[in-house]
């Protein structure tokens, strides 16, 4: 039991039959002891065999079956945690115990994946991740810590605490991709997070010192940033013919030593190898990190309990344990300025120091990703030091631009991609400073909005014109109403700080009334003639749409809304607005069905005033000829001099400002892990997936000479999505 096979040491030549029977024995029924020579001549052993997906798939059956009397799984994760030891006590020497933790971190994450996907049960004791009681425990092993904690510890300190260079690049990319396939348990579970869910690798990592916790973050957001790729021309790279050589390319100089398996068996190949990036495995390993909600039940009703479903469970009878991953991102502070130094503030958490700038900058290059999008919504949402460095730069337009353009492109994005912009954009117009400044900066040209051609236009009136123009696609497609209530909620915001919109912005911001005024007009006549209808004969009242009455309410709401909007503009930006006054005054006709409307008389008040005073200018006004635009805003700018807002009524300023929901996680863990399978290109299995609906294959059978073009599970990502808002 305790020999191996014989085979050359790391570095010799071995043979397809060698390397074959070491993967063999790992699977096999026999069993090795922890301290064997058997682990060193796999770990050591330069693995350069094409193993086919078929047969990798049949070796995960074998060790499945044979892994609950050898633990074999748990014997190669107590290998890595003792590499991964021995490699951060010299970092920055490409050793052999860091190529052997290569290989241990890729043998294990082949087959804890297998064994997470076909998990039988909730209970932690089918993946076998401990040692057998008539096994020797090693002096270095404490006999109270377990498996899962210790090489979670390991990998995290290698993470957080050797830098990234040339010569450790293969292994953080290896231990990165091993953490997603760990934490990978929550696929299993359903939306909403519950006490019996169990999820061993996160809660471990949830468990860990918070200098750790604090490290791990500030190198996954430096990760993100600095982008580190290989020298190597391409990382993962499969060959397809027979006689080539699948392996992992080395990094540098080094003859690493990798465990070759099919590439296909992680990633899903309908995702270039490319897009798995350092910098993407980081972002994803850090999103999954900070939304994790590990929910325990109260005390008090723990025994009562014991047997009942999480289901069914009331919320008020779980609470969620503090996140630290969360907390440390909350706590990251500009290396360039830290508050903390000048106030003396304590801090509720470990402190992260990051440039701020290069934070910024990255998110801009990267916000058509929707990672990114999320980190920056983490970040604006939880972040204050962070929020308030955004809010005073001066270039703002660098994440704008790429939020309103993913805006512009809403027929190409998914929902949950949509609402996220929304709720950054809101975030940021709570603020008077941010809505002033968007007004400043002025935009040599737009190329991506093909409508109109847009010369010289401010992002505030960018901003306006696309906010409506989402508004308009939401009511013909979507018809989402919390999707119109953030869009108009963001526009009441930036209202009273409007300065010189343009042309463009303001016939859209006077379309937008009437558009949604023709809305509310069809479901008046609607409801109108429902109660006609009713009255004649109750036997129809079931042919009509139920809900009129409440759709009839939210959009009186919305009208309400893009009135006060004008209103706050008229009232408090009126002399520097002149083409919002002549928007109003050449489509007046559409405000006048309202005038006398009991729900509408007194905002409508306000615009007639301002149509009063400069109809009567523009009549009191000889003019040669027909009037033109520009010599009416030529009367309008003069008159605005004159303006005194005499009668106008000051109404309360609308103010919004977005709050969390109660249980945001049920939002975003579904959300993050669609992502991390859609766009990273991590596969799992289709039928083992609780956590969000997903659209399995259908079989289909081919004539003849037929092929089938679409071989691989397509997860049906959009629809998932929305479906988990």
């Amino acid at each position: 039991m305790g020999t191996g096979p014989s085979t050359p040491r790391w570095g010799g030549e071995v043979s397809q039959d060698t390397a074959e029977f070491l993967i063999g024995t790992f699977v096999g029924g026999k069993t090795f002891p922890i301290n064997s020579d058997y682990w060193q001549k796999l770990l050591e052993l330069p693995f350069d065999l094409h193993w086919p997906a078929n047969r990798v798939e049949q070796a995960c059956q074998t060790f499945a079956q044979n892994n609950c009397s050898t633990r074999h799984l748990a014997k190669i994760l107590i290998h890595l945690t003792w590499c991964l030891q021995e490699s951060l006590s010299n970092p920055d020497e490409l050793s052999v115990a860091s190529m052997k933790a290569v290989n241990a971190s890729y043998i294990s994450s082949v087959f804890l994946k297998y064994s997470i996907e076909n998990l039988k049960s909730d209970n932690l004791e089918d993946l076998y991740l401990s040692l057998d009681e008539s096994e020797t425990i090693p002096d270095n092993i404490r006999k109270d810590e377990s498996i899962i904690n210790m090489v979670m510890h390991a990998v995290l300190s290698y993470i957080g605490k050797v830098d990234v260079s040339p010569k450790t690049y293969l292994l953080h990319h290896e231990l990165l991709h091993f953490m997603l396939i760990a934490m990978s348990t929550q696929l299993l579970s359903g939306p909403t997070p519950g006490p019996n869910d169990v999820h061993p690798f996160i809660d471990a990592a949830m468990s860990q010192e918070s200098s750790l916790v604090g490290l791990v973050v500030h190198k996954l957001l430096l990760n993100y940033i600095s982008r580190p790729r290989s020298k190597s021309s391409a990382s993962y790279t499969l060959m397809s013919e027979e006689n080539q050589l699948g392996v992992l390319k080395r990094v540098g100089s080094a003859a690493a030593n990798i465990v070759l398996f099919p590439l296909s068996y992680f990633v899903n190949s309908s995702v270039e190898a490319s897009r798995s990036q350092l910098a993407d495995s980081s972002i994803n390993i850090l999103l999954i990190l900070i939304h994790y909600r590990k929910c325990i039940l109260v005390e008090s009703v723990k025994n009562s309990y014991a047997n009942v479903t999480s289901e069914s469970l009331l919320k008020d009878e779980t609470y969620f344990a503090e996140n630290p991953y969360c907390k440390a991102l909350e706590n990251v502070r500009d290396v360039e300025f830290d508050r903390v130094d000048i106030e003396g503030n304590a801090h509720n958490g470990p402190l992260v120091r990051l440039s701020f700038a290069s934070l910024f900058d990255t998110l801009g290059m990267c916000l058509s990703d929707e990672t990114a999008v999320l980190l920056l919504y983490a970040l604006i949402h939880g972040n204050s030091d962070f929020l308030e460095y955004v809010l005073v730069r001066t270039d703002i337009d660098t994440l704008l631009m790429p939020l309103l353009e993913t805006l512009y492109d809403a027929s190409r994005r998914t929902s949950n991609q949509i609402y996220m912009v929304l709720i950054i954009l809101l975030i940021l117009s709570q603020d008077s400073s941010f809505n002033a400044s968007i007004h400043k900066l002025i935009l040599p040209s737009v190329p991506w909005y093909q409508e109109r051609l847009l010369h010289q236009t401010s992002l505030g009136s960018l901003m306006v014109i696309v906010l409506i123009r989402t508004v308009k696609y939401n009511m013909s497609k979507m018809r989402d109403v919390y999707l119109h209530t953030n869009c108009l909620a963001t526009l009441a915001n930036m209202a009273p700080h409007v300065h010189r919109l343009s042309s463009y912005a303001s016939q859209r911001l006077v379309s937008l009334f009437d558009m949604l005024s023709r809305k509310y007009a069809k479901l008046a006549e609607l409801k109108n003639n429902k109660m006609q209808m009713s009255d004649s004969d109750p036997r129809d009242d079931d042919k009509l749409p139920e809900d009129t009455s409440a759709e009839l309410h939210i959009y009186t709401d919305f009208l309400r809304i893009v009135l006060e909007i004008l209103n706050a503009i008229l009232t408090y930006a009126l002399p520097r607005n002149p083409e919002v006054i002549y928007a109003i005054m050449h489509r007046q006709e559409v405000f006048q069905p309202f005038r006398n409307h009991p729900r509408f008389n007194e905002l409508l008040e306000n615009i007639f005033s301002v149509l009063d005073f400069f109809n009567s200018r523009m009549d009191a006004q000889k003019v040669d000829g027909e009037w033109s635009v520009e010599k009416v805003l030529q009367v309008i700018n003069t008159n605005c001099r004159f303006w005194r807002g005499d009668g106008m009524k000051m109404f309360t300023q609308l103010r919004f400002t977005y709050e969390q929901e109660s249980h945001p996680e049920e939002f975003f863990i579904p959300y993050v892990w669609q992502l991390v399978i859609s766009r990273s290109g991590f596969s799992f299995d289709a039928s083992s997936i609780n956590l969000f609906p997903i659209e399995l294959p259908v079989e289909v059978s081919y004539a003849p000479g037929e092929t089938n073009t679409d071989q691989y599970m397509r997860l049906n990502v959009k629809e998932a999505m929305e479906s988990s808002v």
